[in-house]
């Protein structure tokens, strides 16, 4: 005699109490009753009927002048600024200070002034171990 097919996985499933149903698995969801479904299927067409209606009755008529003024291309004051001062005007607030020269000379030499720092320390305290004989100069063809 033949056996029954295995269980599916949603079968099987049991569920946690540390972890919550999964909505596919959840009875609320996928058990409904003719009522239910009915009453989902009545929104549905509602909706539907909603989403259609403006495209039904079709553009709304916007008075003749108005219609004229949006379609005719004219010049428009604010975006003629706009363009001069994304191409012609590129630093309209900018102002040469005792503050902004000394920034951008801080930012430009600072680093330079840093390092140039770091590798003269760097090259004295070898060059005094060397001297004290503390330091083993290793041979190298490039420095």
């Amino acid at each position: 005699m033949a056996s029954a097919p295995p269980p599916s996985a949603a079968g099987l499933y049991r569920p946690n109490r540390f972890v919550s149903l999964p909505a596919e698995l959840d009875p609320n969801t996928y058990d409904t009753s003719p009522e239910k479904r009915r009453a989902e299927a009545e929104r549905l067409a509602i909706r539907s009927r909603l989403k259609r209606h403006p495209r039904v009755e079709g553009p709304r008529q916007s008075p003749a002048g108005l219609t004229a003024f949006l379609f005719t291309p004219q010049e428009d004051p604010a975006l003629i600024r706009w363009a001069y001062a994304k191409s012609q005007n590129v630093y309209p607030t900018f102002r040469p200070t005792p503050k902004t020269s000394f920034l951008g000379a801080a930012y430009a030499l600072g680093p330079l002034l840093f390092w140039i720092f770091v590798l003269k320390a760097d090259r004295d305290c070898k060059e005094k171990r060397i001297q004290e004989g503390k330091y083993k100069r290793p041979f190298s063809v490039f420095f």
